[in-house]
């Protein structure tokens, strides 16, 4: 089984399969800011998303239409766009749905829960990612609903070059 860590410090010191040399370690200190044209924009100062090591980390994404900035209107519509900008974004980073493994949902109302996973169902059809689902007070420019996630980034992408051990 193949290593790859994104340590950020040259203290660790581990092996097996999660040793990697120092090359390897110096490589992933730096992060890649990744925008996708087609796509909402930041609607605040961080960036739409982040490459880190082997990992990809998505902010979470509204149901903005990524044309006017304005969101979707209803549940459904805004859980089918966020997670379009979502493999838009994934895109951009040459990657895809099948990286993502693990999503966070946040629900302006748990019981928009169930027609949120339908959608969501329709979007993971295999192997579906670790997925969390949580209840919030408000979502920004009043949505309803707000998906983030972490994707792997295979060997080959440009961004890790993990060894076997």
């Amino acid at each position: 089984m193949g290593g790859c860590y994104n340590l950020f410090s040259g203290n660790v010191k581990m092996k097996g399969p999660m040793a990697m040399n120092a090359e390897h370690a110096k490589h992933h200190k730096e992060k890649k800011i990744i925008t996708a044209e087609n796509a909402p924009q930041a609607i605040g100062p961080y960036s739409v998303a982040v490459v880190g090591g082997c990992f990809l980390f998505v902010s979470g994404q509204l149901g903005m239409d990524p044309t006017n900035g304005d969101l979707k209107p209803g549940v459904e519509a805004q859980a089918r766009q966020a997670l379009t900008n979502l493999k838009t974004i994934l895109e951009a980073a040459g990657a895809d749905l099948n990286a993502v493994v693990k999503t966070t949902v946040f629900l302006q109302d748990m019981a928009d829960f169930a027609t949120v996973n339908a959608v969501y169902a329709e979007f993971f059809t295999h192997n579906p990612p670790a997925r969390s689902a949580v209840q919030v007070a408000a979502l920004p420019k009043g949505g309803l609903v707000e998906i983030e996630a972490i994707a792997f980034l295979p060997h080959g992408g440009g961004t890790c070059e993990c060894q076997d051990s």
